[in-house]
């Protein structure tokens, strides 16, 4: 905190509480100059006394128990108090100056998501895990899909192939889109049924331990058009050469910025961010965009998911979780991402 100068600090963020705390529960975590407090509400408070211990330096309050004069006390020495100005409406800061009785309040820029995007060996061990149960997943999805069948089907199956499989759920809403659809870069599952000659674009992950996993293959069923196959193998490359380049000390936007000028060569552009950081969020810091430095550093977790999206005919988006090394990275989704036919 000192680099933001703040004497004290309100977190909302739920998956910095989680990253904090231990525990997802909905709450408020303050950080003060004499104390460490956790209000939450009878809904989680058994769950958290059981995880937290005298260790931890953490007190737990029960919102139910704790009269208004008590919160006058939490940051009475504080001259700056830390707000996450990007996980809280105006109305809900405005009630924590009032409630807090705060003498200044200062945006405290992403600073426990910056601290996240540096993974330690049990985080990492588990987004590990969480990319095995998504891989599995995908080696049975190639036995399951059969044309007739629709989205929302492989989709459930997903589902079902997590709960059944050691996921604690779904990392995100999976996105699967066939035919047409698939030049739709983040449709959710529709009634369409899956025919011959279909693309079928899977994006998705599984969650385990609170860590996420996220990964798009895009597949083929019964034929591919020459031109389609062609493109396939071009974005394949691509997203090859790129992972190549992740790596300690690079820049993310260096990264992009490469692959797009490929991708102008042949008069595509790169609809979205080329990639972004996996953790307790599936969406996480930092970014690989062109629009904006990050230097990625030894133990950050990214994705690689280069596509090109053709309105009305196709789209292909090839997707991996990879852990940044100093020398040579590692891909964590290990699915195969030559061109599939079913």
């Amino acid at each position: 905190m000192k680099l933001l100068n703040i004497d004290g600090m309100i977190v909302t963020n739920e998956a910095n509480i989680n990253y904090i705390v231990g525990v997802k529960a909905e709450g408020t975590f303050l950080l003060t100059d004499k104390d460490n407090v956790f209000i939450t509400d009878a809904r989680y408070i058994e769950e958290v006394n059981n995880t937290i211990t005298i260790d931890d330096e953490i007190n737990v309050m029960d919102v139910a128990n704790m009269p208004e004069n008590d919160y006058l006390t939490f940051f009475a020495n504080c001259n700056r108090v830390g707000i996450e100005e990007n996980s809280i409406t105006y109305s809900k800061y405005q009630k924590y100056i009032r409630l807090f009785r705060i003498k200044e309040a200062v945006e405290t820029n992403n600073l426990i998501e910056k601290q996240r995007m540096l993974k330690d060996n049990e985080e990492i061990n588990n987004i590990k895990k969480a990319c095995e149960i998504t891989d599995n997943c995908f080696s049975h999805l190639l036995k399951f899909i059969k044309t007739g069948m629709t989205e929302k089907q492989i989709a459930l199956e997903i589902y079902k192939f997590f709960m059944e499989n050691g996921a604690d759920g779904l990392a995100f809403d999976t996105i699967v889109t066939s035919g047409e659809n698939t030049s739709k870069p983040h449709a959710m599952p529709t009634d369409r049924t899956i025919k011959n000659g279909d693309a079928i674009v899977i994006d998705f992950g599984a969650k385990y331990k609170g860590y996420s996993s996220d990964m798009t293959r895009t597949i083929f069923v019964g034929n591919v058009e020459n031109e389609i196959k062609e493109l396939y193998n071009f974005i394949l490359a691509c997203q090859k050469r790129a992972t190549s380049k992740i790596k300690d000390n690079a820049d993310g936007k260096d990264i992009a910025e490469s692959l797009e000028k490929e991708f102008n060569c042949r008069h595509y552009s790169l609809m979205h961010a080329l990639g972004h950081g996996v953790g307790l969020d599936v969406h996480e810091m930092p970014i690989l965009s062109y629009r904006t430095s990050y230097i990625l550093k030894e133990n950050m977790v990214v994705t690689n998911e280069p596509g090109i999206y053709i309105p009305g005919k196709v789209g292909i988006r090839i997707e991996d979780t990879i852990l940044v090394k100093k020398l040579e990275s590692e891909t964590l989704t290990k699915s195969d991402k030559n061109l599939i036919i079913i």
